[in-house]
């Protein structure tokens, strides 16, 4: 899903780290999760049995700076229809917002709590930087980010 995230500060160090649980800035600047979310997709179901929409092929979805894609988002509506509760990603996601990214088997956006949880695969880079991850919590708000399970890490010198 999501690919990079920016880590925090400059290093001037080249190492690797194992972790359980490792905290890492997210997005140069806070994201409004109050802004409209727009979709794109190849095709569209709607269930009125449930509230939900499944968009499949190529899904874009764009909310501010950042920018969300999967082959496959399911859509979540708010009991009285009136907004997003949640989106359900899956198939192989891809998160940027702004000059990071990251990436993931997974990923679930709570709008209306500003969360994303990034599950399998996890990848994060910022220019030379990667972190790896079995999961990801990113808290949209705080421009923060959680990684857990069997986090690694390689940080580049700035000598290159």
């Amino acid at each position: 899903m999501i690919r990079v995230i920016t880590v925090v500060g400059v290093l001037g160090f080249v190492t690797s780290v194992a972790a359980q649980g490792t905290e890492v800035a997210f997005g140069t600047v806070q994201q409004d999760t109050s802004l409209p979310v727009e979709v794109s997709a190849e095709t569209l179901s709607v269930s009125q049995t449930d509230g939900s929409a499944l968009f499949t092929g190529d899904v874009v979805i764009g909310q501010g700076d950042m920018r969300l894609s999967a082959p496959r988002v399911l859509v979540f509506y708010t009991q009285d229809q009136t907004g997003i509760e949640r989106l359900e990603a899956t198939g192989g996601v891809t998160l940027v917002n702004a000059d990071q990214a990251a990436e993931a088997d997974t990923a679930e956006y709570e709008v209306n709590r500003g969360t994303i949880r990034m599950v399998g695969n996890v990848l994060l880079t910022q220019g030379a930087n990667t972190l790896v991850s079995d999961t990801m919590d990113v808290d949209l708000e705080n421009g923060t980010a959680r990684m857990n399970g069997r986090v690694r890490t390689v940080f580049q010198s700035g000598d290159e």
